[in-house]
Order: C-alpha cells, then structure tokens, then sequence
C-alpha cells in the first residue's frame, strides 16, 4: 500500500521531469537544433501535421537548420507553417532546399530565456511539491482509517520527501544545464 504511494508520486513526478525538459527544449539557444521546430505544424493535405513528418529537419552547422520536404509541393506550405510559427526565424528557400539561419542572441535576450527557464523550473517545482502533498494525504487517510502505524506513517513520509528532494535536485540541474547554455556566447 505504501509502496503503491511511492511509486505513484515518483511516476507523476518523473512526467513533471519530462515536461520540463519538453519546455526547456523550445527555449533557443542560438544555435540550431532540430527540437527548435518541433511545435510547428504544417497544413499537409488538409490535415495539421508535424514538420518532421512531411520534412527532413537537420542541422546544417550550428547556427544554420536546413529542412528538406519529402515532396517537392511540400515547399510552399512548409516554408509558409515556418513563417507563420511562433519559432522567430525567417526561412530562405534554394530550390526544395528551406534554409533557416539563427540570428545571434543579444545579451538582453538571453537574460529573457534564463527568466523563462527558472520559470518553468520553478513551475516544476511546485507541480512535484503538489505531488508529494498528494502522496502525504493518501498516508494520512490511511493512518486515519487505521489501516497503517504512526511510525509506518512517519517513515512514509519521510521516504516521500526524499523522492521529493530527488527530483526538486533533478529540477535544479536540467536548469542549471540550461542556463549555462543560454549565457554562454
């Protein structure tokens, strides 16, 4: 029983992980990297589908992302989806070549993203904090109904804020990594 409280708080707060590394991944860096593409949807016969379905998306050198449509009628809509994407770049077409050059960050803008990733990591934060308070009311209904010790229910919880400790840690590194990343020129 206790053991089923363990294991549901650390799978909810390994997705709280993923999640962060999921919004980390869009944070740009200035160089280019194929993940930068990855909420763009393009219009692929009528229905909305993810540019690395319809395109080869690879990194031509590191400021430079090249995206090849497996279609040569792909080009327009897949240049169009880029345009019109959230993603900040403008793309250059060389035959059914799309070419998408990173423009360098500016210091200011690279403050911006470090806000942006401490944010979300402190949104992770607190989603593992509701996780454990979660787990921690489960042990308690428990101890209430009668059906664990007091000691058990201490040692349960004891052993939920570990987990927690471990994966606020996790938190704290994936954003460190990040910061590094964006600060660095």
């Amino acid at each position: 029983m206790l053991n089923d409280i363990n294991q549901d708080a650390r799978q909810r707060m390994e997705k709280a992980i993923v999640a962060l590394q999921g919004n980390l991944a869009k944070i740009r860096t200035g160089r280019a990297h194929p993940s930068i593409l990855d909420t763009v949807m393009v219009d692929y016969y009528g229905s909305m589908t993810p540019i690395n379905q319809v395109a080869n998306v690879a990194v031509e050198d590191s400021r430079t992302l090249s995206v090849t449509p497996w279609e040569a009628a792909m080009v327009g809509p897949v240049e169009k989806a880029i345009m019109n994407s959230d993603v900040g770049i403008t793309p250059t077409t060389v035959g059914s070549n799309i070419r998408l050059p990173m423009p360098p960050m500016t210091e200011e803008r690279r403050k911006d993203m470090t806000k942006i990733a401490k944010a979300d990591a402190e949104q992770a934060r607190v989603s593992i904090r509701n996780i454990r308070r979660d787990a921690n009311d489960d042990v308690k209904s428990l101890l209430k109904d009668k059906e664990i010790s007091e000691d058990d229910a201490k040692r349960a919880e004891n052993d939920i804020q570990k987990i927690t400790d471990e994966f606020v840690a996790k938190v704290d590194e994936l954003v460190a990594v990040k910061e590094k990343d964006l600060l660095e020129i």
